[in-house]
């Protein structure tokens, strides 16, 4: 569930929820915070790839033309 912020304009952009999720374990792993590398290097040594892949998975389903009847993922 993504986090909720106080005075926080809410995105409308489609797989917010888990772009914000994703965003937010990137930043707070500890290969960011203690190592002090980039979220980009973090990713590339496979750290939060659950969230990675889900983000994906939404995205994807965007130009999934059966799509239309089932609604998109993770919204």
């Amino acid at each position: 569930m993504p986090k909720y912020y106080e005075d926080k304009e809410e995105d409308t952009r489609a797989c917010a929820g888990i772009r914000e999720d994703f965003k937010a374990c990137l930043l707070q792993h500890d290969c960011v915070v203690k190592e002090g590398k980039m979220p980009s290097e973090c990713l590339k040594e496979g750290h939060c790839k659950a969230l990675q892949t889900s983000f994906f998975e939404c995205k994807r389903s965007m130009l999934d033309t059966r799509s239309r009847f089932r609604g998109r993922k993770g919204d």
